[in-house]
């Protein structure tokens, strides 16, 4: 079976938050500063940065201070949400398009 989620590919997920995030390059969230250098990857996410901040001393990575950090799911299943979140589609419709428990959408 094809779902929504197995269309979408990490990678670009993670390129699409950082352009809409940094568009003019890479911040630390806590100092604001672009002196910042790379610093490998994520240990679960391989698409997801990491950095170090030069500033402040702090390392952060793509979803740092996000309305997406902390969350168990996966980013692509957050952009496919948020996708068909736009198509007004209702939460229990969200939650059957993309194998979701219906009680995380519950306010």
């Amino acid at each position: 079976m094809i779902t929504l989620t197995g269309l979408i590919d990490d990678q670009k997920c993670y390129e699409l938050v950082r352009q809409f995030r940094w568009p003019t390059g890479v911040r630390c969230p806590r100092c604001e500063s672009d002196t910042i250098t790379r610093r490998g990857s994520h240990e679960k996410y391989s698409e997801r940065q990491r950095y170090h901040c030069h500033g402040c001393e702090r390392d952060f990575d793509d979803l740092s201070n996000s309305i997406f950090s902390g969350r168990h799911q996966p980013l692509r299943v957050w952009v496919a949400c948020l996708y068909l979140m736009g198509l007004n589609l209702s939460n229990q419709q969200i939650s059957k398009e993309l194998n979701l428990n219906k009680m995380m959408f519950r306010r």
